[in-house]
């Protein structure tokens, strides 16, 4: 019983979500309540037109009487011609600015999550709450909802004339009325149910889009097409078996509706043809009645029609509201401090416990300290899983210790500001991910505000100039989505520009030259080599080799330090970084003659 009490708040409640967006559109929505009433008010008016010509212009034979009556009528259609074009002007501008402000309010929060969540929602899912969530919401308000309104007005207006005309007939029509209620309480609850499941259906096949389409080129190497058209075909066919049992029920309703609606008129026809034969009623009023009756009828008809989409649109809103309602785990602080100016760039590890949320129950990090000077370079080094992507995810702040803190010039990361903080670093990933957009564009992302000049500069630091300036529009050329237009590494030079130009006081560098031959390793090796003078500089390190020169080598396993030295120490020491050099350079004769 509780839960049949709560279901009109449930449906609905989620409307308030509109309400501050409803708020600063209020030109917009006078403008359409102001058109809504003259036109609601003008086909009001149509009934009543049609009495006085059936009882004075055709009983009379007045010619001038019967043109008057005409001319009327016509002035009634064209003010509903107009107000009714400019109702669907303010509305529908209405939905559009609607679903653009949420869309941009809903974007804008995702940017601020933290990594834990994108862990556990497919992009997919959340590409497709972008889309047609906001998409749907936009035909409601535009469209819907001011059918809704104009609907329930005339069933208002209609409803009462239909009282005014004849109290009589009136009465008998609402003898049915809760026969065409009843349908709309019981089967509306299953529209609702059906409506945001069929929106999960769609979230579930965009999810599989997304993934296949990001995928592509491993899908085709295997050539596993047929494969994840199949996959993507079933989720299409779990989402329409879900779409036909939303429509057939809501077609039910309709059907429902529409039948006891005429079935009320036919009925009140019957009796007032009765009342016209018997001279208790004049025939004008029982036409006006009769058309007050259809758009009563109408007007119900159009509100049971528009039932279902204002369900799925609740239905969308929920799934809008939980994203919007989904507190970001990592944010600034109330107040936060200031680092001391300038970043020196002193980095300390103190007692760090880490565990990812995803994985509660094995610790990536485990009571780890370090400590970096300011200008030092540190690389990382030990087998897939010992902690080192994890460090640099703490440094950045995507995750907070569990237990300890890490500070940057003795300031604990979580006293400052986000935007502050990573401000500190510039990284190049060992998969660089460049965007949709110009090399230049891509190159500052490093620095938005950086002029020409300083790009190109940043540029010709990584070596990147030689092939840029070779593209058919230099820097203003397309790289494609994820810069499909270069190769693996080309891309890995124009990211290592981006970090160039980011000039941060802290690099950290993910074998940052993994992609590049040995000519271009070399070139950017001594671009990088100048970058990280006088600044602090962490890499991550696969390739022993690239960081021989680092002033101290930490060794990581299972989320421990077991090691720590230049590079000779320690392969004077044994243990695990013996083992990694010796198994890499027994397949790398050139390696030097100390390894």
């Amino acid at each position: 019983m509780s839960s049949s009490s709560a279901a009109p708040p449930r449906k609905f409640g989620t409307y308030r979500r509109l309400l501050p967006y409803l708020r600063e559109q209020r030109g917009l929505i006078a403008g359409w309540l102001v058109f809504l009433a003259i036109s609601s008010a003008a086909t009001l008016a149509l009934p009543a037109a049609a009495r006085f010509m059936i009882d004075r212009g055709f009983s009379q034979t007045d010619p001038a009487l019967l043109n008057a009556a005409f001319i009327g009528l016509f002035a009634v259609a064209v003010v509903m011609a107009i107000a009714g074009a400019a109702r669907f002007y303010c509305v529908t501008l209405l939905g559009e600015r609607i679903a653009a402000a949420l869309r941009a309010r809903l974007y804008t929060h995702l940017l601020t999550l933290d990594q834990a969540f994108f862990e556990r929602t497919r992009s997919g899912e959340l590409v497709s709450r972008l889309a047609a969530d906001t998409e749907l919401v936009q035909t409601v308000v535009g469209s819907t909802l001011s059918l809704s309104l104009r609907s329930v007005v005339m069933l208002v207006g209609s409803t009462t004339m239909l009282i005014v005309t004849s109290p009589r007939l009136a009465g008998l029509t609402a003898l049915v009325i809760p026969a065409v209620i009843v349908p709309i309480v019981f089967l509306g609850r299953r529209v609702e149910r059906l409506s945001r499941e069929s929106q999960d259906r769609i979230a579930d096949a965009s999810a599989v889009a997304s993934e296949s389409l990001n995928a592509i080129h491993t899908i085709q190497a295997y050539t596993r097409e047929p494969r994840e058209a199949e996959r993507y075909g079933d989720a299409v066919r779990h989402a329409l078996a879900t779409a036909r049992r939303r429509i057939g029920t809501t077609a039910l309703l309709t059907a429902l509706v529409i039948l006891l609606s005429f079935g009320a008129i036919t009925l009140v026809l019957w009796a007032g043809a009765h009342a016209v034969i018997a001279g208790d009623m004049n025939a004008g009023v029982l036409a006006q009645f009769v058309l007050y009756a259809v758009v009563a009828a109408g007007s119900v008809g159009g509100l049971t029609e528009v039932w279902g989409e204002l369900l799925r649109c609740a239905g969308a809103l929920g799934r809008i509201s939980e994203l919007l309602d989904t507190p970001a785990a990592i944010r600034s602080p109330a107040a936060p401090r200031r680092l001391p100016q300038p970043v020196r760039g002193a980095l300390a590890f103190e007692s760090v416990g880490f565990r990812y949320p995803s994985r509660p129950d094995r610790p990536a990090i485990e009571d780890l300290s370090l400590r970096i000077e300011p200008g030092e370079t540190v690389a990382l080094v030990g087998p897939s899983g010992a902690g080192k992507t994890t460090l640099f995810q703490l440094l950045q702040r995507f995750h907070d210790p569990q237990h300890g803190r890490i500070t940057i010039d003795g300031v604990d990361l979580r006293e400052l500001d986000l935007a502050d903080l990573r401000a500190c670093y510039a990284l190049v990933p060992q998969d660089p991910v460049l965007f949709g957009a110009s090399a230049a564009d891509n190159i500052r992302f490093g620095r938005l505000d950086a002029d020409e000049a300083a790009m190109i500069a940043a540029a010709r630091a990584a070596e990147a100039s030689e092939f840029l300036e070779k593209l058919p529009e230099r820097y203003a050329t397309y790289l494609g989505e994820r810069g499909v237009r270069l190769s693996g590494g080309q891309q890995q030079r124009v990211a290592i520009a981006r970090a160039v130009l980011r000039d941060a006081p802290i690099l950290l560098l993910d074998e940052a030259t993994s992609s590049l031959d040995a000519q271009s390793e070399r070139l950017v090796q001594q671009a990088l080599d100048r970058l990280m003078r006088n600044r602090t500089t962490l890499v991550i390190a696969h390739r022993l080799a690239t960081v021989q020169q680092a002033d101290r080598i930490v060794v990581l396993d299972g989320g421990r330090i077991v090691a720590q030295g230049r590079h000779t120490e320690l392969i004077a020491q044994g243990g695990l970084y013996a083992e990694l050099a010796r198994l890499q350079f027994d397949v790398a004769p050139a390696a030097p003659a100390d390894a």
